[in-house]
């Protein structure tokens, strides 16, 4: 059994900034992919940000050059550092990694979602 855990969620004014961490605990044998996502109310969940485990990254076009995401692989976390913060940005964010729990075994992990608002 895997379980990721969220923090750094909370309430900033617009152009602040805040740090998201997701470390997964349990039975891992390595980490592929991972990846923030976020849900804003009445939206679809949508792709924030990854990092495969070679460290390339990807962002959503409305994150590129305020967010950055990083991993620390001996710590099995992911970080999203978000920047100059606008209200749009408000959502339930949620980490979700590749796992395999043993070599060919995959499967993805989602994190329990932290809220992040963004007041004007």
């Amino acid at each position: 059994q895997v379980q990721l855990v969220e923090s750094g969620g909370g309430l900033v004014q617009a152009g602040g900034s805040l740090r998201l961490s997701c470390a997964a605990s349990g039975s891992i044998f390595s980490i592929n992919t991972m990846a923030w996502y976020r849900q804003a109310p009445g939206n679809q969940r949508e792709l924030v940000a990854d990092i495969t485990s070679g460290g390339s990254t990807h962002y959503a076009d409305s994150v590129k050059g305020r967010f950055t995401i990083s991993r620390d692989n001996a710590k099995n976390t992911v970080y999203l550092q978000m920047n100059s913060l606008k209200p749009e940005d408000t959502a339930v964010y949620y980490c979700r990694f590749i796992i395999a729990t043993m070599p060919g075994r995959l499967y993805a992990a989602w994190g329990q979602g932290t809220q992040v608002t963004v007041s004007s």
